[in-house]
């Protein structure tokens, strides 16, 4: 009796009809409008040899016949890409030949211990037999166990019910050679599942029909409207069983194939790799001139810009390094931190190559080439432990711009954070990498070498470096330590420690010594933001009233935030605010201007985004910190898409004013920082030490600072799937963002008011194209996404009187917004059906509600505005 595995019988020809069908589609709609095909055609079957010794080792030869190729959904003739062509056509005569030649596999208990075919056959055509042979495999016991077909080896499960058997593939298990990459961030990368199951109706211990079905879904995480299906459908149908050949009479397996035909190899049941050559494609040159106008500097905040960049990053990843670098090369300075932008961006070994090759560190004169390429580096969506090894081996050597030579050392901090989110913190790059910052750190005399350390441990977030970011946040002089409590501030609060919530209730009761305020402010909202006890919230709010004016202000604000916007701690700060010593009129009356702000931009099923406005002022009216967050999060995760901080000190003596408690050694200083997508940039400078001060008012040009100019890949997904039919299936999404953020801070000592101004540009453009390829037609559907925006943060501090006025706003301008999605089939032929469906719509404008008592202020500072005009700086 055969028990475990399907059994023919001697002297018989099964005689079987087999299609195979593939749709692609968007995720929710209905097959029956899906782009797709179906292959099918007859299938013989019959024994060749059973083992003498043992029943259930088997050799079955296996034939398809007539082979068709057609549309998988009706369509009228007008839409039919096969129409009027015959098979031989569509295929391609050696093709077909090769597809109706028979393969023999060798069943032992039900399982395909070896398949034979001929050697030199087209791997398509191999593959889609390999599709067919694996139908066949099949126990006849319920459990699971791994199995090796043509999807790899995967964990199968078999359920077993008289006469039918489910066999489930987990998909995910399949250890099969395939490229995939993701995006670092999980909410701007792409959700996907898949599953696999295949029902057997059995008749007399052999098949009377299968019928399989697999399905692949992806969704963007950010926007789960935008996402794409492919299902694969392969069904075998028992139609007549006929008189057939006898056995070959021999003792093993290799006999019966010799006399069979000695042309015939055994060949592994798992796919062979195989892509169709694109005939007509342009070169990576012929490219870039169709693209090249959209990249001009002056464009680079629309959507047109991203869209241009992600399909160059497509080509420069097909291409060698010589193509790169003869672009490289010839083109000018106005396009060239575009190229690089687009080069770096590709993460090829041959793109990296090529620009480093380019690019001399030890030449100062290509500053803004080298900046682009190491901010490229900083946003790589999955940096290779090349790359870092790199970064450290340039670092090490030659650097003829200091700036760039702090840009490497940050860029290096996000990469280490990168590579040991992905499992790769011992790897050796990364391993000597962090060592070389740590220990750099803890040796680092001047205040320069401290601040650049600093930055790289802000981006790589070690645990290790926890202890040094304390000794310099309590130790550290004013931007040092500042620095380093920001960097705090970015961790995870599971990794704040009992030590850090010390450290940190120090720095803000200056139990050791006297703190300034912005270092105080970051040191109460580390406190407030990791699970804060009960005393440690009672002795914030005890210490408001005894704090400098602006900064009671500050705090005051700060705490009315967390309730307002429910934040995590505002349960124990609403306890401590029973007890009338903490909660009392007195206190919670305080005077001043600094605030701080929580609201949401968008709360939606995928992603909801919070913007943050929070500003400090000294007590004679001169801004300390303004500070502009944006923050996206999904159930699970969150990101940190933008920060812009402007902090300015030392400015009391220029309107002869008396500085805070703790300020009154501070050299004058301006600048602005930012985060951009969790990655830390080198801070910008405005100006530092008064005579630079003086200067930069007498020769202002009204211009503000750019602080980022260029274009970051964002979403970058690509994931090629063996489909159990045969054919190649890929599915790839890239979402482009073009941005230009730039910040001043404009003052007038004529009408004794200052302005600080942060503009975000913004253009973002994602396409998706899921794809199968059968070499002889491709079917698929591209999906495109495109909207640009403009945000802009102006905070206008009118110091003619006290209390001072200040006016917060944050406007976004209309937005449009377009998705178009294209379904298609086409043949080599050039032959092609497409169908095209499309939105656009526009999100109005917006001027973002802050607290009320900023409103209230604006009225006033709007009403009173004189036409005053300052200088940049």
């Amino acid at each position: 009796g055969h028990t475990t595995g399907p059994s023919l019988n001697n002297d018989k020809l099964y005689k079987f009809a087999y299609s195979a069908e593939v749709y692609v589609d968007q995720v929710k709609a209905s097959l029956q409008k899906s782009a797709g095909y179906r292959i099918s055609s007859g299938v013989d079957v019959n024994l060749l040899w059973r083992n003498p010794d043992n029943d259930d080792d088997q050799l079955i030869k296996i034939t398809m016949k007539d082979v068709q190729v057609e549309n998988v959904n009706e369509r009228p003739a007008a839409k039919n890409i096969f129409k009027g062509k015959s098979t031989e056509k569509i295929i391609g005569k050696e093709y077909l030949e090769a597809l109706q030649r028979p393969i023999v596999i060798e069943l032992v208990r039900g399982k395909v211990k070896t398949f034979y075919s001929y050697q030199n056959e087209p791997g398509f055509t191999q593959n889609i037999k390999r599709g067919l042979a694996s139908l066949f495999q099949l126990q006849l016991h319920s459990g699971s166990s791994p199995e090796v077909d043509i999807s790899g080896k995967c964990n199968t499960t078999y359920h077993v019910r008289q006469d039918q058997v489910t066999k489930i593939k987990d998909l995910d298990s399949c250890e099969i050679e395939r490229k995939r990459f993701t995006s670092h961030s999980r909410i701007l990368d792409v959700g996907t599942k898949g599953t696999s199951a295949t029902v057997y109706v059995l008749e007399d211990s052999f098949i009377k029909s299968i019928k399989a079905e697999e399905n692949f879904v992806f969704v963007l995480n950010y926007r789960r409207k935008t996402g794409a299906k492919i299902v694969s459908k392969q069904k075998l149908e028992l139609k007549s069983v006929q008189a057939g050949m006898g056995l070959i009479a021999a003792k093993q397996v290799t006999g019966v194939i010799k006399t069979l035909d000695p042309n015939y190899v055994a060949m592994p049941l798992e796919a062979e790799p195989v892509k169709s050559e694109c005939k007509k494609c342009p070169s990576l040159s012929e490219h870039w001139q169709s693209i090249r106008e959209h990249m001009h500097p002056d464009r680079l905040s629309k959507p047109e810009a991203a869209k241009s960049f992600l399909s160059f990053i497509q080509n420069i990843r097909k291409a060698t390094k010589e193509e790169i670098l003869k672009i490289i090369k010839s083109e000018n300075k106005e396009f060239l931190p575009q190229v690089v932008d687009a080069v770096t961006s590709a993460q090829t070994p041959e793109s990296l190559e090529a620009v480093l090759e380019f690019l001399d560190f030890k030449d100062a004169s290509t500053f803004i080439l080298q900046e682009r390429f190491l901010y490229a580096c900083g946003f790589a969506s999955h940096p290779s432990e090349t790359l870092l090894k790199l970064l450290t081996e340039k670092f090490k050597g030659d650097v003829a711009n200091e700036d760039i030579r702090e840009t490497l050392v940050i860029v290096m901090g996000a990469l280490i954070r990168k590579l040991c989110d992905r499992e790769g913190c011992k790897l050796p790059a990364v391993a000597e990498a962090k060592r070389l910052i740590l220990n750099r750190l803890e040796k680092a005399t001047k205040d320069d070498n401290v601040r650049m350390y600093l930055l790289a441990l802000k981006n790589a977030l070690l645990p290790e470096g926890i202890p040094l970011l304390l000794k310099y946040a309590e130790s550290g002089e004013g931007p040092i330590s500042s620095l380093a409590a920001t960097a705090l501030q970015r961790y995870d609060p599971s990794f704040l420690t009992k030590e850090v919530k010390e450290t940190m209730n120090r720095i803000y009761h200056q139990t050791r010594r006297v703190h300034e305020k912005t270092v105080r402010t970051t040191a109460a909202a580390i406190i407030l933001n990791s699970n804060p006890s009960y005393m440690e919230v009672k002795n914030i709010l005890l210490s408001i009233g005894e704090l400098p004016m602006e900064m009671n202000k500050y705090m005051l604000s700060m705490i009315q935030d967390i309730l307002h916007f429910e934040m995590p701690s505002s349960k124990i700060v609403r306890q401590v605010l029973k007890d009338m010593r903490a909660h009392n009129y007195d206190r919670f009356s305080k005077m001043g201007s600094s605030s701080a702000y929580t609201g949401y931009i968008t709360r939606g099923p995928d992603v909801s985004s919070t913007y943050s406005l929070d500003i400090l002022y000294s007590g004679s009216g001169i801004l300390r910190r303004s500070n502009v967050n944006i923050h996206v999060f999904d159930r699970s995760t969150e990101l940190h898409a933008i920060q812009v901080v402007i902090e300015a000190q030392g400015l009391e003596s220029i309107i002869a004013a008396t500085p805070d408690e703790g300020e009154e050694n501070l050299d004058s200083f301006a600048g602005m920082s930012a985060i951009l997508f969790d990655f830390q940039l080198r801070p910008v400078t405005f100006f530092q030490g008064y005579g630079d001060l003086m200067s930069k008012m007498l020769s202002a040009t009204g211009d503000p600072m750019n602080v980022v100019k260029g274009l970051v890949l964002l979403t970058d997904f690509l994931q090629e799937i063996q489909l159990q039919s045969g054919p190649t299936a890929s599915a790839e999404f890239m979402g482009g963002l073009a941005i230009d953020i730039s910040g001043g801070m404009e003052f007038s000592l004529w009408y004794r008011e200052s302005k600080t101004n942060v503009k975000n540009r913004v253009a973002m453009f994602i396409a998706g194209n899921t794809e199968v390829d059968s070499f002889f037609v491709k079917t698929g559907m591209e999906t495109t996404l495109e909207t640009e925006t403009s945000l802009d943060f102006i905070s206008t501090v009118q110091f003619s009187q006290y209390p001072f006025l200040v006016c917060m706003q944050m406007d976004r301008v209309d937005s449009p917004f377009r998705t178009q999605m294209t379904k298609y089939e086409s043949l080599p032929s050039g032959r092609r059906y497409t169908a095209r469906r499309g939105k656009a719509a526009t999100l109005a404008g917006n001027e973002y509600p802050l607290h009320q008592e900023n409103s209230n202020m604006c009225k006033r500072v709007i009403g009173a505005k004189s036409d005053s005009a300052g200088g940049w700086f």
